[in-house]
């Protein structure tokens, strides 16, 4: 268990970091903590007018750039146009039990914007990744599991809850496996998950938080929903601590609801080496877009690429 808070972030001066949604909830609490030790903090939004007023209300260097992980065309518009050195990316932006709906490319809204858009984010930008990936699950993962058979919802009926589920597992399927695949490359960068426990986000302020308090309860939600600062400490912790790539950080509280951040257990799903593998394959054919080994493992080496 660790005490670890804001003020135990260290200079960041000269680190560029781009957060996902981070124009509301725990990605806006995230950049602005980054942002006031000195890190250059691109906030990459859906909204850039929501973004801007975001960015007004912090200290330091903040950049707002577009970014619609619900559409592959934005999310290859944001990688092209970037082409600088990124020491830290944090796939942070979220979609949580919102009616049925499907993305620009015809995946399901959720498994399409929290992982295939990450997905595709995170392998176009890895060429210019010297440092981290954390990305931003949730306990929800561990009621939840990867029908391959039918992973965009395309002829069973379809349930918020359980297509949420589906994709906070592939995120962190997706961690183990690009953890993986950055250390057969070589690659001294590092994939890392958290969740940020029961945070009073915005997620928990629309239709879905009607949904999830009738499946958790009024009275569970208050003993254990906690402040968005504190929600967004599970995700500085998994950014700049000394742990091991594919750890799992979240709040050490009651049932990781709530407290100081620190590295928990995933389900036993989450574990699937062979599943990691599956779904980043079927990933790579659903975007287009693969994992960069040879930049990667040329970098590793000195040579150019």
């Amino acid at each position: 268990m660790t005490t670890f808070s804001v003020s135990d972030l260290p200079s960041l001066t000269g680190r560029t970091v781009v957060i996902t949604g981070a124009n509301s909830g725990i990605g806006r609490a995230a950049a602005r903590a980054l942002a006031a030790r000195d890190a250059r903090v691109v906030l990459a939004v859906r909204d850039p007018d929501k973004g801007r007023e975001a960015a007004a209300e912090m200290a330091g260097h903040v950049e707002v750039r577009r970014l619609d992980l619900a559409d592959l065309a934005s999310v290859r518009a944001f990688a092209e146009h970037f082409a600088e050195p990124i020491d830290l990316l944090i796939n942070n932006a979220g979609l949580m039990i919102p009616p049925f709906s499907r993305t620009a490319d015809g995946f399901e809204l959720q498994f399409g914007t929290n992982h295939l858009g990450h997905f595709a984010l995170t392998n176009l930008l890895l060429p210019q990744i010297t440092g981290r990936v954390v990305t931003v699950s949730s306990n929800g993962h561990k009621v939840g599991s990867i029908d391959f058979d039918d992973l965009n919802w395309e002829r069973k009926p379809y349930q918020a809850m359980p297509a949420y589920a589906q994709s906070k597992l592939a995120n962190l399927l997706f961690t183990s496996e690009l953890q993986r695949r950055l250390a057969e490359a070589g690659s001294p960068v590092i994939a890392t998950a958290a969740h940020p426990g029961m945070a009073a986000t915005n997620l928990l302020r629309s239709d879905g938080r009607r949904r999830l308090r009738h499946l958790a309860g009024k009275m569970l939600a208050g003993l254990v929903a906690q402040s968005i600062d504190d929600g967004a400490l599970p995700t500085l912790y998994a950014a700049v601590a000394d742990i091991p790539g594919n750890s799992y950080v979240g709040p050490s509280g009651f049932m990781e609801g709530r407290g100081a951040p620190t590295l928990v257990g995933r389900s036993a799903k989450a574990q699937d080496a062979e599943t990691a593998r599956r779904l980043w394959e079927v990933s790579e054919k659903l975007t287009g877009i693969t994992f960069p080994r040879q930049a990667l493992a040329a970098r590793a080496t000195g040579a150019d690429t």
